[in-house]
């Protein structure tokens, strides 16, 4: 008679938690932190030296508050990444109220520079008010971002991640500017996904950077760094479609019409 014989089940092995540091971390962070200065100053300031020498219209004051905004984000991330970065864990925390509350403000005027640039371009040529389905959804992106972070702020791996891809989220106007306008765009043409390589294709090889890094030095990719690239993709595609889509165009249009 055959006998069977049960072998003892061998449990999975445990799988590592994420680590939540790496001794390249510091090196990481910070040159992502230069590289955003960098896109921001390159792509804006050439921009700002057209329009000052051949510009007839002023810029609208709620973009010079916009900037000042973004340049107080930037510094702030900047000066937080330093401290941790030096170790000064108190002092960061204490300043983290100051990025709650510059990230509410960043918002607010990113949302009023759109509507009142695109008020006063409308019957011009530079008058497009479906572009506000781009604006918006960086809005929307690094809203949903700064917030996870604010809520992961007692887990550091997360909380730099959502950070800096926040403020990635951020990053596409700069690109635009420096290469999206003036080199895709004459290659690529018009078209939902001609729109999303020149305007979010840049950013999103940082925010890729960010996954593989990680992926690298710890043979794993960071929940928080999945739930944000995915956030900031999903926004960007769908902003790329609204764009030339006949009910957003009539949409954002009566919008613009009424700031008139």
């Amino acid at each position: 008679m055959a006998t069977s014989i049960s072998l003892p089940a061998i449990p999975p092995r445990p799988r590592r938690p994420f680590a939540a540091s790496h001794r390249a971390d510091r090196n990481l962070f910070l040159t992502y932190v230069m590289l955003i200065w960098l896109a921001v100053l390159a792509g804006f300031i050439p921009d700002m030296v057209r329009h000052i020498r051949t510009a007839t219209v002023a810029y609208p004051i709620a973009v010079h508050v916009h900037a000042a905004a973004s340049v107080a984000w930037l510094s702030l991330l900047t000066s937080q990444t330093l401290l941790v970065r030096n170790h000064r864990l108190v002092t960061h925390r204490k300043m983290g109220i100051i990025g709650v509350i510059l990230a509410i403000v960043v918002l607010v005027v990113s949302f009023w520079a759109a509507l009142a640039v695109e008020a006063q371009a409308w019957g011009t040529p530079k008058s497009r008010p479906p572009f506000l389905a781009i604006e918006l959804s960086n809005m929307i992106e690094f809203g949903g971002l700064a917030a996870a972070a604010f809520i992961a702020r007692r887990q550091p791996s997360a909380h730099k991640r959502l950070i800096l891809l926040a403020t990635l989220s951020l990053t596409p106007a700069a690109f635009n500017r420096l290469i999206g306008r003036s080199v895709l765009h004459p290659l690529l043409g018009n078209g939902v996904w001609q729109t999303y390589v020149q305007i979010f294709a840049a950013t999103d090889l940082l925010v890729l950077g960010i996954g593989l890094y990680d992926w690298v030095t710890r043979r794993r990719l960071h929940p928080a760094w999945i739930f944000g690239a995915l956030l900031i993709l999903a926004g960007q595609i769908s902003a790329s479609w609204l764009y030339y889509d006949a009910g957003w165009k009539a949409f954002a249009t009566a919008i613009v019409q009424t700031l008139r």
